[in-house]
Formats: structure tokens, C-alpha cells, sequence
């Protein structure tokens, strides 16, 4: 090529990249001004971290870039990806979806966060932001059924049955703890009347609110739905949702909701262009959740009640078929089935399956058993249907072909249903899920996950294999890209995709504030929930901080043994959790300073106590995965044949997560201060205790316990 071509060339990548660089400082100083406007309608100060996640959100939405994004507590990560995500929605006409793993987060979004941005961003777009929320569809009350178009629900069935997704969400009222009669006939009436006044249906607006059996007189599922069959279809208020998401800039769903769209549901969400993921270090838990399913006798029974009530067909050979289910089952030891079901469990399934299939299609409208009829019949028909189709997609799952099943997971548990019958059932889930996260969500699309803990170890490579944008079956298995019985899934994306992971720091000054305390010099813990060495140390610890106590425990029977012995040695209030509900007890530690507050993984997440109340976060023992947990020990078993590490891959992992989580509980504010007591010294004395201790936030550590006492009681008489 002649010099003076090479040299035009040259001069044009030259320019170009001038162009985009003035375009990049263009679009940070727009970002960072409306950030500044949203900040100062909420009355707060420039955090640098939240400006620095905005620009690298709004890199991200321009060039389709995933981003995993890092931001500690106290940097206001909402509004960081928020900012740029309503810009970007606006200008470019792409509708952004924003996930959220809990409730309260998703409440603070949709009612604080989103609308305040919204307020603050419209003289500066050029149109207001249109923000719409969407449920799954038993999160909506069904005017249909209030009407009486559709049969009383099964009453068997409401304690043979596994609770529908998110209804541990809804706790029952204390009111209505008991579920007699009488309390489950007053929340019905309450239910019809709210009914008959709400402008959403939504079950969150209602308060007080009802237990979920209560609930399930009033709604139904999407496979329930009459669709546009349903005389009441211009007012479904689960239809009006989805009008009103379809039509939204921004439209605020929930982690069950992505787990059923990567489960091969993908249209239960509007088209979207943007996913943002908050709390995203839950998103693959709550996916797994989603895609697993289970069989037992009492499921099989409730599928055969509803086809013969409800569906008007004859159910006697899928009632042969359950019983000969359970007669195998009895003998069926508890645990994982490396090499799938055993031949006789695979039998009696097949069986189960095939039956179903044939109730399916005499429940077809045009087979005529069941077929469309007024009033209730129509929507017991749907039930029936329902109850017999996923049945049938459960069994099938189970009998899969080889290569699909060697990417399923299958075990068999035994514990009590609701009633408190030892029950036996049979699981499966997929072996991984970052297959379905790669393809169902994030192919085609811009994601952003952000939280608070992504970069474990000090990298966010895990995270990123955990949701299929690296794939590295030495490190992580690669799991299926959609569950049998599941819509066709669209083209797989070849290799890795494009990512850059973002750390943004924390506004707290953690060597300052905190003191992480291993407490070397005790045994390793072993198979009894707590010794007498850790009860004298955690009595010692709590003593000098005065209460004001956040234990964290690997068991219920730990969490009990320690709450007990601290009863009977301190003179504080001790909670332990299920004295009462969480969100009450929770308020209780949070109201008195010398109260502590004991138990297991719920506490681990999602408790913000900020101020003296809690000083003292003491946690039993490094949370590894119990060795039987059949999902993370059968990932663990698919690494080590990768060549990989599967102690370091799945369970170290998994530690290094739940560490950050409940270390973080501590400093929850800029003027708080307190110690992380970790009873356990493998932290320190173990290969793999630095890689855990950089998962956490960097206190300044010690195993120096007079010094941490010292601390403590310095602390309480400040």
C-alpha cells in the first residue's frame, strides 16, 4: 500500500477515535450531571463509587458490554445503575428490566427509588419515564374466581402440595398464624372485600396481609388462567400488569420471574433490550429454585382428585401409578442418584408419565371429557389440566434421555409436608444454570449485575461463570441452555461473552470501623452444633460488647444450642429466630441495644441494623455446603472430572459468598462500629482461609482475643 494511503488511513483511525472518545466524555458528563440532580432531590452528597458505577452502567448500555459491578454498602448502587438505565431507556427507546431478589428491595425501587428518578430525570428527557411492575401471575387476585369460575381449591392439596414461589415472601399474620377455620373464613371475607377497591389486585398492597392458604382462594396460576376465554379479560388484573410493562421504559420484576423465563418461559417478561440484575449474587440460587421440580405421592393424588372432580375424566390408571410410585419409594434410600434414577424408581415414573399423558389428552377441550362449559366447570377443567401437565413435564424430566439426564440432577429427600406427614419425593434440578442464564436471559442483550459481594476470592470470574459469560467446565459445569418440556430455546451464543467486572469501593473506611477476629486458638469445629469452647468464647464476647449481638449460625441446632446456653450465663435478651416472625424480630433487636439476635442462613442476607444494636457479629464456622447437598456436590463431582478443583469451585465458592454476606451486616452506616468474631480458625490456619478472607469486606483483622474484648467494652461504654 502506497505511504500516503496507509498515512490517510492512519489519520481517519485517528479522528475516529477522537470522535468516540469526545462522544464517551460526552456521555459521562450527562450522566454524572443528572446523577447529581437525582442525589439532590434525595437531599444526599457526591459519593465518587456511585459515579464511577454510573458511567461504567451507561458504557455499558452503549456499547453491549456486559458488566458485573461491585458496590459495597453505603455507595447507593439503586440509584447508580438507575440514572443511566432511565437515560438510556428514554433516548434510545430500549426497554430496561430490573430484577430484584427480595421484596424490600423490590418495594424500595418501585415506590422510592425509581419514582425519584423519574421525578428528577424528566426535564431533562425528552419525555417522562414510563415505569410499570410485573409479578408472576399468582401474585394478582383473579376477579374470575371471586365470581365463583372456578371450583373451591382442593383442601387435601393445600398441605400435600409445595408452596407456589414467593410464599415465603408473605408470611402468615400473627393474627392468622393458626389457620383454624375461623381465621382462614376472615381473611377470605377481608381478601373480597380489598377485592372489590384495589386498583392492582396486587397481594403486596394488601395490609394486613393473609396467609397463603387464604390466598390461593383468590388467585390462580397462569396455567389456571382462562386466558381470553375468561369473561372478566378486560379487567384481569395480571393482564393489566403486562399491558402496562409492555408499554414501560423500565419495568421493575423480580428473581422467580427470571428464573421462570430462563426455565424456557421466556414471554412472561415484555421484550426487552436491557437486563439489570440487583442482588445478583442470588440470581443463580433463585434460577436453580425455579428449575426444580419434585414427585411424590401426594402430588400424584392431588393431579388424579382434580382430573376426576374438576376434568371429568377417569384417573385410575395414574392412580394405579402413584401407589405403585410409593411402594418403591418406601425402600428408597435418601440422597443423589449419580447414575440416574434406580431401574425400578425409573419404571414406576415412566409409568407415572404415561399415564399423564393420557389424562392430558382426554382433558383437551375437543376430547370432549372436560370439554368447555359454563361457569365453574371451564375453570376446573384448567385446573385439572394444570395439575396434570406439570405433572407430566416433572415425570418426563425424570425419565429423560441420557444425554439430557446426565445434566439433571436427581435425588430423593424425606421430611414433613405442612400437615406434618413424613413425606418421601423425588427431585430435579439442573446441574448448573448458567446455561440457562447465557441463553434465555442475557443472549441478544445488554446485562448488568451489580450487588454488593460479586467478587470473590478478589475476582469476578466465579460470579461470571455462575451466569454463563465464561465457560470453563474445569471451573464451573456448563449446564443445559433449556429444561425439557420448556419452549424451543433460541440459538446458544458461541464462546465466551464480552464482560468487565468493576469493583467501586465502599464509602466506609473499613480498617477504621470494623475488626474482623478469628479466634485461632479454638479447635476446628466438628459434628456437635457448638462445644463448650466456643459457648465460653461467644459468652466471654458477647459479655464485653453488653448484647447488642447478631449470631450467625450453620444450623437450627447450633443457633438453639448457643441461644440456650447464653439465656441461662448473660443476663441480655437473647431472640432466636423462629420465636416469631423474622421481620419482628428483626424490629425487636433493632429497638433494644443490649438484645441479641441468633440463627441461621436467613440472617445471613438481607438484615440492615444499622447504629449500637449491633456492635457484634458472631459467626459459628465457615458456611461450607453440607457434603450431601445434591446440587453442589454433584457440580463438585463434574469439576474434579474437568481436572478441575471441586472443593475450591463449588464449596469454597459458595463459603467465600455467604462470608461476604454476613461479614457485611456489620457497618451499615458511616458512624457504625463492632467486630466480625469468626469461631472458626480455618479461616486463618487453612490454604483456602485467604482466599475466603478477601471475600469479605477488609477489616482490619486479628486473632488477638484481649484485644477484641478490650474493643468491645470500650464500644458498649462509649
Amino acid at each position: 500500500m502506497p505511504a500516503a494511503a496507509e498515512s490517510s488511513d492512519e489519520t481517519t483511525r485517528a479522528a475516529s477515535e477522537t470522535d468516540e472518545r469526545g462522544r464517551d466524555q460526552e456521555r459521562d458528563r450527562q450522566v454524572d450531571e443528572l446523577l447529581d440532580v437525582a442525589v439532590g432531590v434525595l437531599g444526599g452528597g457526591r459519593r465518587e463509587g456511585q459515579h464511577l458505577m454510573a458511567r461504567a452502567v451507561a458504557a455499558s448500555l452503549a456499547t453491549g458490554e456486559h458488566l458485573l459491578v461491585q458496590a459495597g454498602t453505603g455507595t447507593g448502587k439503586s440509584l447508580g445503575y438507575l440514572v443511566p438505565a432511565v437515560r438510556h431507556a428514554v433516548h434510545a427507546d430500549e426497554r430496561v428490566v430490573v430484577s430484584t431478589a427480595t421484596l424490600a428491595l423490590q418495594r424500595q425501587v418501585l415506590t422510592r427509588d425509581l419514582p425519584l428518578v423519574a421525578d428528577a430525570l424528566e426535564p431533562h428527557l425528552p419525555r417522562r419515564p414510563r415505569i410499570a411492575l410485573l409479578k408472576g401471575w399468582h401474585n394478582y387476585t383473579c376477579l374470575h374466581k371471586l365470581e365463583g369460575g372456578y371450583p373451591e381449591d382442593d383442601q387435601g392439596a393445600l398441605f400435600d402440595l409445595p408452596e407456589r414461589g414467593g410464599a415465603a415472601e408473605h408470611p402468615a399474620t400473627s393474627a392468622a398464624a393458626g389457620e383454624g377455620r375461623e381465621a382462614l373464613g376472615s381473611q377470605v371475607v377481608r381478601l373480597r372485600e380489598w377485592a372489590a377497591t384495589t386498583e392492582t389486585g396486587d397481594r403486596d398492597d394488601l395490609v394486613p396481609g393473609v396467609t397463603d392458604r387464604a390466598w390461593r382462594q383468590v388467585s390462580v396460576t397462569s396455567l389456571e388462567c382462562m386466558g381470553s376465554h375468561c369473561p372478566r379479560l378486560e379487567e384481569c388484573f395480571p393482564e393489566r400488569a403486562r399491558a402496562l410493562a409492555r408499554e414501560a421504559d423500565v419495568v421493575v420484576t423480580n428473581h422467580a420471574m427470571l428464573g421462570i423465563a430462563a426455565s424456557g418461559s421466556p414471554h412472561v417478561l415484555p421484550e426487552h433490550q436491557v437486563l439489570v440484575v440487583d442482588e445478583a449474587h442470588e440470581l443463580a440460587d433463585r434460577v436453580t429454585a425455579q428449575a426444580t421440580a419434585e414427585i411424590s405421592l401426594p402430588v400424584v393424588q392431588h393431579a388424579a382428585r382434580v382430573a376426576r372432580r374438576h376434568g371429568g375424566v377417569p384417573p385410575a390408571d395414574l392412580e394405579a401409578a402413584g401407589e405403585a410410585l410409593a411402594g418403591v419409594l418406601v425402600a428408597l434410600p435418601e440422597g443423589r442418584f449419580p447414575d440416574g434414577l434406580p431401574p425400578a424408581v425409573f419404571d414406576a415414573v415412566a409409568t407415572v408419565r404415561d399415564a399423564a399423558r393420557t389424562l392430558l389428552s382426554l382433558l383437551r377441550p375437543e376430547a370432549g371429557g372436560g370439554g368447555a362449559a359454563p361457569g365453574a366447570a371451564e375453570g376446573g377443567r384448567k385446573m385439572a389440566q394444570s395439575a396434570v401437565l406439570t405433572l407430566f413435564e416433572t415425570a418426563e424430566r425424570m425419565t429423560a434421555e441420557p444425554e439430557d439426564a446426565a445434566r439433571t440432577v436427581l435425588w430423593c429427600a424425606r421430611g414433613e409436608d405442612r400437615s406434618g406427614a413424613i413425606t418421601t419425593r423425588l427431585h430435579a434440578a439442573p446441574l448448573a444454570v448458567n446455561g440457562l442464564i447465557r441463553t434465555q436471559l442475557l443472549a441478544g442483550r445488554t446485562g448488568v449485575l451489580t450487588s454488593a459481594t460479586l467478587a470473590l476470592g478478589g475476582t469476578f470470574e466465579p460470579t461470571a461463570r455462575s451466569a454463563g459469560l465464561e465457560l470453563r467446565p474445569d471451573a464451573e459445569p456448563v449446564g443445559p441452555t433449556t429444561v425439557p418440556g420448556a419452549d424451543p430455546a433460541p440459538a446458544a451464543p458461541q464462546g465466551p461473552l464480552r464482560w468487565t467486572g468493576l469493583d467501586v469501593g465502599s464509602p466506609f473506611d473499613y480498617r477504621r470501623q470494623g475488626i474482623c477476629y478469628v479466634a485461632r486458638r479454638l479447635p476446628p469445629p466438628g459434628r456437635e452444633p457448638a462445644t463448650d469452647a466456643q459457648l465460653d468464647e461467644i459468652e466471654a464476647l458477647v459479655r464485653a460488647s453488653g448484647g447488642a449481638t447478631l449470631g450467625l449460625f450453620s444450623s437450627r441446632r447450633a443457633a438453639t444450642a448457643a441461644a440456650e446456653a447464653m439465656r441461662e450465663r448473660l443476663d441480655v435478651p437473647v431472640l432466636l429466630q423462629g420465636d416469631d416472625q423474622l421481620p419482628t424480630l428483626v424490629a425487636r433487636f433493632a429497638a433494644d441495644e443490649p438484645t441479641c439476635l441468633f440463627g441461621t442462613l436467613a440472617l445471613w442476607q438481607g438484615v440492615d441494623v444499622p447504629g449500637r444494636s449491633c456492635r457484634l457479629v458472631l459467626i459459628d464456622r465457615i458456611p461450607f455446603p453440607r457434603p450431601d447437598d445434591p446440587v453442589r456436590s454433584a457440580r463438585a463431582d463434574v469439576v474434579a472430572r474437568a481436572g478441575g478443583n471441586g472443593f475450591m469451585a463449588v464449596s469454597a465458592t459458595h463459603a467465600a459468598l455467604l462470608l461476604a454476606q454476613g461479614a457485611g451486616r456489620l457497618i451499615r452506616g458511616p458512624q457504625d462500629r463492632g467486630v466480625v468474631a469468626v469461631l472458626d480458625p480455618r479461616l486463618a490456619t487453612a490454604r483456602y482461609g485467604e482466599y475466603l478472607a478477601r471475600s469479605m469486606p477488609p477489616f482490619w483483622r486479628t486473632d488477638d482475643r484481649d484485644v477484641v474484648i478490650a474493643a468491645l467494652s470500650r464500644l458498649r461504654d462509649a
